[in-house]
């Protein structure tokens, strides 16, 4: 087996780390779907080395791969879903455990944590990274503290190394959701993460046609508590759709680079917009989230949020536009249009949702590869046509 190491991250996107799978001796340059659920043993005793799916599928296995490859991770598990990964994450710690959390947060997360790990025991503070110091929450029971960053949908950028400091200072984990960045743009364990989520359902995978998602540890005891638990619990990704998110990969720097090129046109566009209020993007200068996102990732991403004067106003936009899609998720090569309010933060309680500054006013935009005039000219005719 020749592993190369030292190889750019679009490099690793199509070969992880140069491992060769020595079980397909055709050549095949896409990797084969191995689309079987359990596998002969040549006798008593011996094993090709996998034995049923649920535990393990070459195809998933070469997935994982080349996702802990890009994270510089030791480990990475493939899951049916983002919000399994989290489920599974939540199974390492045990009724009595204390963990802080970023109040920004997707809204499936919010759920979780509220309804099904509170009800099994596990206690949470959320908090404002921004405006609060998170060491003030930290109790003898504290296990870990819980971040996105950038986070959805209001793009605060929070600071992976100072928390990084933090935790290591009081013996916690940090887990950093980087979803929205990638591990093109940022790399949470170089900055200090102990485990890193992504939904693979998003700029991994970024054609919108399958769920995944994926933990990502660096260390061998979290990988073998967590190969137990998937092993268990039975939430691995199948054959094909870790095959799907294998073909999507291989074009992640691209399209990030596309994407976040179409996103800044957007921004600059809207911040003209005199019935655009607010505008939430890393990449505007001036403000604290870029500094900090400058330090700590080469890029800001394809993800924004603005606040338009007013509900109306919002709601018309969604009817009026006639190219960008009006859908939940993100990260995939077509621009998409979300009204957290009612989509994906829908179940986090309203004065939760307006303390984040989740107004029913904001709109969350998941920049894709189309042409950026296209997309300027489409948000333009929807906000002008509008009459109050």
């Amino acid at each position: 087996m020749t592993v190369i190491m030292d190889t750019g991250i679009a490099t690793k996107c199509i070969y992880g780390n140069h491992e060769k799978f020595e079980g397909d001796r055709t050549g095949a340059i896409s990797f084969p779907i191995y689309q079987t659920a359990t596998y002969a043993h040549p006798a008593v005793g011996q094993s090709t080395g996998y034995d049923y799916s649920r535990l393990q599928n070459p195809t998933r296995e070469q997935l994982e791969k080349i996702v802990a490859s890009l994270e510089g991770g030791l480990d990475a598990l493939a899951f049916s879903s983002g919000m399994a990964a989290i489920t599974t994450l939540m199974e390492i710690f045990k009724p009595g455990d204390h963990i802080i959390s970023e109040a920004d947060l997707y809204g499936g997360s919010i759920r979780l944590f509220d309804h099904i790990n509170q009800k099994n025991g596990i206690e949470f503070s959320r908090i404002n990274f921004a405006e609060e110091d998170p060491e003030n929450y930290i109790k003898e029971n504290t296990k870990a503290i819980y971040i996105e960053t950038p986070t959805n949908p209001m793009m605060n950028v929070i600071d992976i190394r100072k928390t990084a400091e933090l935790a290591k200072k009081h013996n916690l984990l940090l887990i950093v959701d980087n979803t929205f960045l990638s591990p093109y743009f940022q790399r949470p364990f170089e900055l200090g993460a102990d485990i890193i989520l992504h939904s693979g359902t998003k700029f991994l995978s970024g054609h919108n046609d399958t769920l995944a998602g994926f933990i990502v540890v660096n260390t061998p005891e979290l990988s073998e508590k967590l190969r137990y638990i998937i092993k268990t619990t039975g939430a691995g990704l199948a054959p094909f759709d870790s095959w799907l998110v294998l073909r999507g990969i291989k074009t992640l720097p691209i399209r990030m680079e596309k994407a976040q090129e179409n996103a800044q046109a957007i921004v600059e566009f809207l911040m003209q917009e005199k019935k655009v209020k607010n505008v939430y993007y890393p990449g505007i200068p001036g403000t604290n989230n870029y500094e900090v996102c400058k330090s700590q990732a080469s890029g800001f991403g394809s993800m924004l949020t603005f606040e338009v004067e007013s509900k109306e106003l919002a709601l018309h936009i969604l009817e009026s536009l006639k190219l960008i899609p009006f859908a939940e998720s993100l990260g995939g090569v077509e621009t998409l249009i979300t009204y957290p309010t009612a989509q994906t933060h829908a179940d986090v309680p309203e004065e939760i949702r307006i303390k984040n500054g989740i107004t029913d006013s904001v709109l969350r935009l998941s920049a894709g590869i189309e042409d950026k005039k296209d997309l300027i000219a489409d948000l333009k005719q929807a906000i002008d046509s509008f009459r109050e």
